[in-house]
């Protein structure tokens, strides 16, 4: 049996090594299926290539309008504002596969652990801070939970874990600022170089690609020079975006409500953020 991921990894699929822990495993055999998880990798056989194909072609057939992207894009909040008003803390289920996934996470809220602070972006209604909130047994774990939606906010402050405690604070705050002037570009209580880890989930496919850069950039500034990135995000050609129906896709693999990331435009996006002295070097160090 593989022993639990004491770190988060990610494994490309021409990765033929042996040893991979959960959800880090190729799949190579048809075979494998039955005794591997759902979260190993396996490279599509060429008729699923060739669905997607397919399907992307006819989204592309029926495109979003300019003048109703331009619409969109100008307020997004306001949609995830709705959403919040509409569902509040109903539609998303917390994150059980934080164990599995970010144990970091995990072993920040452990008694012995040092003092941490976590900064969410994109809290939603809490699914994240929540589960970490409930298990919390460090003293010195500070959790900020942030997103541009005051809705979502809203919701999260309204929790019945999040009333009467000292470690977790909420706040509306864009990601983004600074991609249109702003000056203030760090939330509330947030110093430069403070944070430990910056939780990523679903985030950086909710923003428009002209945001990115300034994202990243905040995400720097927030974290330690040892900080640490947990990212989880839409990949290309993931189900959610085979799923679209018509009058939803805005440009190639960019919709009305997200865009579908490669690793390779991930890397970029956080790269650019750099200057080009402190980009890794080819060789990996």
């Amino acid at each position: 049996m593989h022993p639990i991921k004491a770190t988060s990894s990610v494994v490309p699929v021409d990765d033929t090594a042996c040893d991979h822990t959960f959800g880090s495993r190729t799949l190579n055999e048809d075979d494998d299926v039955w005794s591997h998880n759902a979260w190993d990798h396996v490279v599509p056989p060429q008729e699923h290539s060739n669905m997607v194909e397919e399907l992307l072609a006819k989204q592309a057939a029926s495109r979003v309008s300019h003048e109703d992207a331009a619409v969109y894009h100008a307020n997004p909040a306001a949609y995830w504002d709705t959403f919040y008003s509409r569902h509040e803390n109903r539609f998303f289920k917390d994150r059980k596969w934080l164990r599995l996934e970010f144990p970091e996470l995990i072993q920040a809220t452990q008694p012995d652990a040092p003092p941490t602070t976590i900064v969410e972006m994109g809290c939603g209604a809490g699914n994240t801070v929540f589960p970490l909130l409930s298990m919390n047994q460090n003293p010195a774990l500070r959790l900020v939970a942030c997103d541009y939606a005051p809705q979502a906010v809203q919701v999260v402050r309204n929790h019945p874990l999040y009333q009467n405690q000292q470690t977790c604070e909420a706040h509306v705050y864009d990601l983004s600022a600074g991609a249109r002037g702003e000056v203030e570009r760090l939330p509330p209580n947030v110093q430069p170089g403070s944070v430990d880890v910056v939780v990523l989930v679903f985030v950086l496919s909710a923003l428009h690609p002209d945001e990115w850069k300034a994202a990243a950039e905040n995400v720097y500034r927030m974290l330690k020079p040892s900080g640490l990135v947990l990212l989880r995000d839409y990949g290309r050609h993931d189900l959610p975006q085979l799923r679209f129906k018509k009058n939803r896709m805005l440009e190639d693999n960019f919709y009305n409500s997200c865009i579908f990331l490669t690793l390779r435009l991930v890397a970029l996006i956080l790269m650019n953020a750099l200057p080009r002295s402190k980009w890794p070097s080819t060789d990996g160090s």
